[in-house]
């Protein structure tokens, strides 16, 4: 039982994050198992657009694994549009669609004022059209997802301020 990193570590990551971006997921979870006491769990997710990967290892064989990994998944976190307190979220999966219609203007843009309860998008899940509302009344600081993207639940919309 070896208490050192395995050399083939970073390229399973590796491979984890090419994975990731080249099949559209936005996260993986990996346990690898090299024996009893001895293993890896590797956690890789996208969002906006950002990479970020966290690897720990079993308490006892490698304690020098989890604080390797620490600092990488730091700047993902105080970047995260989640974390902001304007953040307006999906409530469920679907797909984000800005306008009403295709050739539509869109429900909002960048710097418009809303009222609570105005729509600023829809999420379209099993063919119903939800209107996303605000929540409270402000300003639109910025649009976070793309005509016709998909959404998962809990995924920033927009930022309001």
């Amino acid at each position: 039982m070896t208490k050192q990193p395995h050399d083939t570590d970073v390229a399973f990551i590796q491979a984890l994050a090419e994975l990731l971006n080249a099949n559209e997921l936005t996260e993986l979870s990996v346990k690898r198992e090299y024996g009893e006491n001895d293993s890896l769990n590797v956690r890789v997710t996208k969002q906006a657009n950002v990479v970020t990967t966290t690897a720990t290892a079993a308490p006892a064989p490698a304690p020098a694994a989890a604080p390797a990994a620490a600092p990488a998944a730091a700047p993902a976190v105080a970047e995260d549009p989640a974390q902001h307190p304007g953040a307006v979220t999906s409530p469920m999966v679907g797909t984000a669609y800005l306008a009403p219609e295709p050739g539509a203007e869109n429900f909002v843009s960048i710097g418009t004022q809303v009222s609570e309860g105005d729509t600023l998008l829809i999420v379209e899940a099993m063919k119903t059209m939800n209107h996303i509302p605000a929540p409270r009344a402000g300003t639109v600081k910025r649009i976070l997802v793309e005509d016709g993207s998909p959404v998962e639940y809990g995924a920033p919309l927009v930022i309001l301020e």
